[in-house]
């Protein structure tokens, strides 16, 4: 089984969707614990370090073989809990960090908390440590689109980030755009939408390939199915990585 640690609760039905598409049969179960992201933004994310933990050992108990953190902001925490525990946990940007990183030198992160733009920019930058690359990232808050977000305008949230990355975008100067939380991963489809050539950055968001990565880890590599191009994130269930996993050699967005 795999277990979920999300900050909110809208991202339980992306998630279910996704696995029915992607990972049709493997057992998710979902723990949503909002106040770690509250407590985060406030104190910074080591200060919720004891509550993760506790969350990650009952996830344990329960059964889970694995566990998926999607939360950004506290994604470092968690596997960090994780090792110590002995747990697979894998935070859900790490697979998108590893392919902006495979897409070019230069990486602009946009989010919509604060307390994200550190913990994308230090991952970003140990994929690129990993992967034996120089990057430069940039990252970029946009204005409001939490609090539309916080005040249920999901469209006005998705719409603001959107048109920050159009503009990133039409500035040429990125080979990559990070959306740094699950709550604006539609803006990747957004784009995509409007590129009739197909040219310019590459838009990633972190859902789909963080739960194909994590679904690995639970052993239950038969639930994953490929993406349309032929990509899958393929990590081993070992304990030699930094989140109690390793990238396994071989196809995927991982690095090169």
């Amino acid at each position: 089984m795999l277990t979920l640690l999300h900050t909110s609760p809208v991202h339980v039905p992306v998630f279910d969707g996704l696995r029915d598409q992607d990972a049709a049969g493997l057992p998710l179960r979902h723990l949503v614990r909002p106040e770690l992201l509250a407590m985060a933004r406030e104190s910074g994310p080591d200060a919720v370090a004891e509550e993760v933990a506790g969350a990650l050992a009952g996830a344990a108990g329960d059964g889970a073989a694995a566990v998926l953190c999607t939360c950004s902001t506290i994604g470092a925490v968690a596997e960090a809990a994780g090792a110590a525990l002995d747990l697979p946990v894998l935070r859900v940007d790490r697979p998108m960090a590893a392919a902006a990183v495979a897409a070019g030198t230069r990486i602009t992160v946009l989010a919509t908390v604060e307390s994200t733009l550190a913990p994308t920019a230090e991952l970003l930058a140990a994929e690129a440590d990993r992967a034996g690359r120089t990057v430069r990232v940039r990252a970029e808050l946009v204005p409001g689109a939490w609090d539309r977000y916080e005040a249920g305008d999901t469209e006005g949230c998705v719409a603001a980030v959107a048109a920050a990355a159009r503009r990133v975008r039409d500035a040429g100067d990125t080979d990559a755009i990070v959306l740094a939380q699950v709550s604006i991963a539609a803006v990747a489809d957004r784009l995509a939408a409007d590129a009739a050539d197909g040219g310019g950055p590459v838009v990633l968001s972190s859902p789909r390939h963080g739960l194909r990565a994590a679904a690995r880890l639970t052993g239950g590599a038969a639930y994953v199915q490929g993406a349309s191009d032929g990509s899958v994130t393929t990590w081993a269930a070992d304990r030699s990585g930094p989140c109690g996993a390793r990238r396994a050699t071989g196809s995927g967005v991982g690095l090169s």
